[in-house]
C-alpha cells in the first residue's frame, strides 16, 4: 500500500513560531469571479469509462469550492464531488458548466 505524502513547499521543520500562521493566511486567499481562470475538461481516466466534467483552477478556500460545486451540481441536475482542489461533475456537462460560469461572472473560463 502506497503512503501519501502531503507537502506544500518541502519544508519539514521550522523554528519560526509564526510559520503555521503564515500558512493559514495563505490558504484564505480568494479571487473575485472575474479574476478566476478556470479550466473545464472531460475526463474518463480511472473511472471505468464513465465521463466526468472536471473544473480546475479555482482559487479560494474549501468552503467556497464546496459552495461552487454544490451550485454547479444543482444547475446540471447531476451528482459530483469536490476532491483534491478539483470540482467533479458527473457526465459530460461541459457546455452547461461553461454557460453557468460565464453567466455568473467567471469571464476567464475556458473549455478544453
Amino acid at each position: 500500500m502506497a503512503k501519501k505524502i502531503f507537502s506544500t513547499s518541502g519544508i519539514v521543520f521550522s523554528t519560526n513560531p509564526d510559520f503555521m500562521q503564515q500558512k493559514i493566511d495563505e490558504e484564505h486567499v480568494s479571487l473575485e469571479p472575474a479574476e478566476q481562470a478556470l479550466k473545464i475538461k472531460l475526463q474518463t481516466k480511472h473511472r471505468a469509462g464513465k465521463a466526468v466534467t472536471l473544473i480546475e483552477g479555482f482559487v479560494g478556500n474549501d468552503n467556497e469550492k464546496e459552495n461552487l460545486s454544490k451550485k454547479l451540481k444543482t444547475f446540471c441536475g447531476t451528482g459530483g464531488s469536490f476532491k483534491e482542489g478539483e470540482i467533479l461533475i458527473q457526465g459530460d456537462n461541459r457546455e452547461k458548466v461553461l454557460r453557468w460560469l460565464l453567466e455568473n461572472g467567471f469571464a476567464k473560463t475556458k473549455k478544453f
